[in-house]
């Protein structure tokens, strides 16, 4: 019996991993070439033994058993030998005489990984690009992509992954393969998390940063650039810094205060806390403006502003209007030209109005946000009444039927019911409404013709320059008054 490599004569040429393989291919043929054999090739690691049963040509003897048990025994292939498998081919390849080639007859146990324990990192926080849907009708709003994790406090940021143990494998020569140590990378907890058996969490809310496979949670968000489609409209529950301009039909909604340090093109903005603007606040006439706190801005122009603090413009403000819970401030040479201003403690300007143009008035002393209230609860008690003038009409038509003269009269009592509420809470929003007699409104330069000036619902038209005055209410004689600064 003569064991050879079938591919011995091969040129020297061939690559390392080429001749790696050829040494694995045995043949071991028998004592007459005529008789049937085996070819084996071993595969990587030796964890198969793949063999070519070879029938007999002419006269030469089939393959048997005690053949192929002396190639395992010269090969010694000794473990996951597939004898069932082994005594099948050999008889069919007998039986038809034709070779059945690439047969597992052996096969090893390969070892398994042992893979120490992690921390991996929430898989919902990697952001998905959303996808465009079949109907071109559902367009996306790009605008609504952010390319930043916002993360809410308590929130899970990664999972221990568990340590899973390894096992050592055994190839077809019963050699014992050691198994690997795998250390994944993970991550670990930076600032404003906190790490316990099972989880990273987050101990505030904000930006999630990974660094380094270091995950931290920032409590505000600093873009260096400017907003547009490629931040998103800004949703962030802390401060929220902009050094770039900010395009116009983006929105920005924060948590905190918002500090924008060129001009901001507002679409919409809403803050818990204040907003600061290096430059103007410019609108174009649809801008909606909400903060919690104080504002701050070189300029303001077409713009619908709220403020629940003071407000300080250093320039102008134009054609906006502006509600101020405290006081609006522009210093001795701010100007206010055009559209509505309402505050309850008072304005400070350089000048108020314009000869030319739209006219400006200035309300001083009253809620705003009652104001508001009492406006939606006229309307509502105006569309009442409205109801109740009809469904009288209706009762007083003759021949009604008696089941429909009692539903109209049960709807009669609710209605009347409804009307008196809403006249008693109009009632009581009124004597909310003036929330400061002592505001005033000063201006160091000229507050022109066709201005008009309320204080607690008391009006002053102006018909003629007022230049360096001080408009208070005298509030013995109900009506306003002005004296020089």
């Amino acid at each position: 019996m003569e064991t050879f490599n079938s591919k011995k004569d091969s040129t020297q040429s061939k690559e390392t991993q080429e001749t790696k393989n050829l040494q694995n291919h045995l043949t071991v043929l028998r004592e007459n070439k005529n008789d049937g054999y085996l070819s084996i090739t071993f595969s990587e690691d030796d964890l198969e033994a793949i063999a070519d049963f070879m029938p007999p040509i002419g006269a030469g003897e089939p393959l048997t058993p005690a053949y192929v048990a002396s190639v395992l025994e010269r090969l010694n292939i000794v473990y996951g030998i597939r004898e069932e498998t082994i005594q099948e081919t050999m008889s069919r390849c007998n039986q038809l005489r034709k070779p059945v080639k690439a047969v597992v007859i052996a096969k090893g146990e390969p070892p398994i990984d042992e893979i120490l324990e992690y921390y991996e990192l929430n898989h919902e926080l990697t952001p998905k690009p959303e996808q465009p849907l079949p109907n071109p009708q559902n367009r996306i709003d790009y605008r609504a992509q952010s390319p930043f994790v916002i993360v809410k406090k308590g929130q899970i940021l990664a999972y221990k992954r568990p340590q899973e143990k390894g096992q050592d494998g055994t190839n077809i020569h019963g050699l014992i393969i050691p198994r690997r140590v795998q250390r994944p990378e993970g991550v670990s907890g930076g600032s404003n998390t906190r790490t316990d058996a099972d989880h990273i969490i987050a101990e505030t809310a904000g930006q999630l940063i990974e660094n380094k496979n270091v995950i931290s949670v920032q409590d505000s968000l600093v873009i260096k650039g400017s907003v547009g489609y490629a931040t998103g409209n800004i949703i962030f529950p802390g401060d929220v810094i902009i050094d770039g301009p900010v395009s116009d039909g983006f929105k920005i909604y924060s948590g905190g205060s918002v500090t924008i340090k060129q001009t901001f093109d507002v679409t919409d903005v809403i803050t818990k806390n204040d907003l600061t603007v290096a430059g103007g606040i410019i609108g174009r006439g649809r801008a909606l403006v909400k903060v919690g706190g104080s504002l701050r801005a070189k300029f303001i122009e077409n713009c619908r502003v709220a403020c629940r603090k003071t407000l300080t413009v250093e320039t102008e403000i134009i054609n906006s209007s502006i509600y101020a819970m405290e006081s609006i401030d522009l210093g001795d040479k701010g100007m206010i030209v055009g559209g509505d201003i309402t505050t309850i403690h008072g304005i400070r300007a350089g000048a108020i109005g314009k000869t030319s143009g739209k006219s400006t008035h200035v309300h001083c002393g009253i809620d705003f946000t009652v104001q508001q209230e009492k406006e939606k609860n006229n309307y509502h008690f105006q569309i009442i009444s409205a109801k109740l003038a009809k469904l009288r009409e209706l009762m007083a038509a003759p021949d009604q039927i008696p089941e429909r003269q009692a539903k109209m009269e049960e709807l009669l009592r609710r209605l009347e019911d409804e009307q008196k509420k809403t006249g008693q809470r109009i009632a009581d929003l009124l004597g909310r409404l003036e929330a400061d007699a002592n505001a005033v409104v000063e201006v160091t330069g000229e507050i022109a013709p066709g201005t008009l000036i309320e204080i607690c619902q008391i009006a002053l038209f102006v018909a003629e320059p007022l230049r360096g005055v001080r408009i208070k209410l005298d509030k013995i004689n109900g009506k306003l008054v002005s004296e020089p600064l």
